[in-house]
């Protein structure tokens, strides 16, 4: 990497930060948090004494649009970046980040490897460890606002959440010969603890929550790396239990729209928007999609930046970058899904929508305060098999 590349891609960086926040100093902007895994990290692994592997902080990753690494698992944005400038937001700094930040914002708390159960990759930050960090910001701006503005913010924010996939890895490498009965169960649990964090976001103001469900997980270029699988072929199991946590996601938040006064919410299914670019990349302008551009083995789908390794010249060809993270190409496409997406793919709202909508101050609390006992941060334990 040359020093001018990279001395140009912190300009540029640095003059799209400043034109963003010029832009959202003219009138007041509604916050926007970010919880979730690794497609929507910009960097928060950054700040954490791990494994490289779970850091993207080493070249070509953010060679297309910031000319130098910058955490984001991707040749440039990603897609809540991409939610951030529709919004007239600025980019995307890590939460972990040292010194000063103001949230008026918001903040994205999403990290690599980040699972909705502690037990998914121990030692990284977990939902919970991200809900604990909102908690510390949500602390923070009523401090600084008042109570009352501070609350009457954090019930126009919309919350967006990506996160699932991980526990889904974890299941199926810890337990190979888990019967569909266990595999239901667990998805439960991960549901089941997801929904306890929702109720808890909601109990502290959030009212407009979007989700962006789990991919075809046995499509990704690293899990037919891993599983010996070329070609059109996906890993079966991996994708099925994707899907039944996709529509529980959905049967969730449709319940707790019944349950919970004022609260609106946003599904952009992330799932079928992906296998359909896998399964026909020309139609999107792509040229390779079985084929990650970065990284090493069959489908060069492992080590992206570390050597050894294989980068394509031209990533925009590619659907993904690494073995499990699209590039920047896609992520515009999914984001516009997401921002203006038609009902068949996000619905009942876009993220748009929620954006316009008015939070009301509620008459009550919880509908489901008779189950007070279950939420509050508990947590939803997953019996060893």
């Amino acid at each position: 990497m040359s020093s001018p590349r990279f001395l140009l891609g912190f300009l540029l960086f640095i003059a799209c930060l400043l034109n963003l926040i010029s832009v959202n100093s003219d009138g007041k902007q509604t916050a926007l948090f970010v919880f979730g895994d690794s497609v929507y990290d910009p960097g928060n692994n950054n700040y954490l004494n791990i494994s490289i592997q779970d850091k993207a902080v080493y070249w070509p990753y953010g060679e297309t649009f910031f000319g130098f690494p910058t955490g984001r698992f991707c040749d440039g944005r990603i897609i809540p970046d991409f939610i951030a400038m529709d919004a007239k937001l600025p980019l995307w700094k890590p939460y972990l980040e040292p010194g000063s930040q103001q949230f008026t914002n918001g903040a994205n708390f999403a990290a690599s490897g980040a699972g909705v159960l502690p037990e998914t990759n121990p030692g990284l930050i977990n939902l919970r460890l991200q809900l604990s960090f909102f908690k510390k910001v949500a602390s923070q701006l009523r401090q600084e606002l008042g109570e009352e503005e501070g609350k009457k913010m954090l019930m126009e924010a919309v919350y967006l959440f990506s996160i699932g996939g991980n526990d889904i890895t974890y299941f199926a490498g810890n337990y190979p010969n888990a019967t569909e009965s266990e595999q239901e169960q667990f998805l439960q649990v991960v549901i089941g603890n997801l929904t306890e964090v929702i109720k808890e976001i909601y109990e502290m103001g959030g009212r407009k929550l979007a989700f962006q469900n789990v991919g075809p997980m046995g499509c990704l270029p690293l899990a037919k790396q891993v599983n010996g699988i070329s070609g059109d072929e996906c890993v079966e199991s991996l994708s099925e239990m994707a899907r039944q946590l996709n529509n529980a996601l959905l049967k969730a938040a449709q319940v707790l729209e019944n349950q919970l006064e004022g609260f609106k919410y946003s599904v952009f299914d992330y799932y079928t928007s992906l296998y359909d670019i896998i399964k026909n990349p020309s139609k999107y302008g792509f040229q390779v999609a079985d084929v990650a551009c970065c990284g090493y083995g069959s489908n060069n789908a492992s080590h992206c930046g570390i050597e050894p390794y294989y980068v394509c010249n031209n990533p925009s060809e590619y659907v993904f970058f690494d073995g499990a993270h699209p590039c920047e190409s896609a992520n515009i496409l999914f984001a516009e899904l997401l921002w203006n997406g038609e009902p068949e793919i996000t619905k009942p709202y876009n993220m748009k929508q929620l954006f316009e909508l008015d939070s009301d101050y509620p008459s009550g609390t919880l509908y489901s305060i008779m189950n007070r006992g279950q939420t509050g941060g508990s947590l939803i334990n997953f019996p060893t098999l």
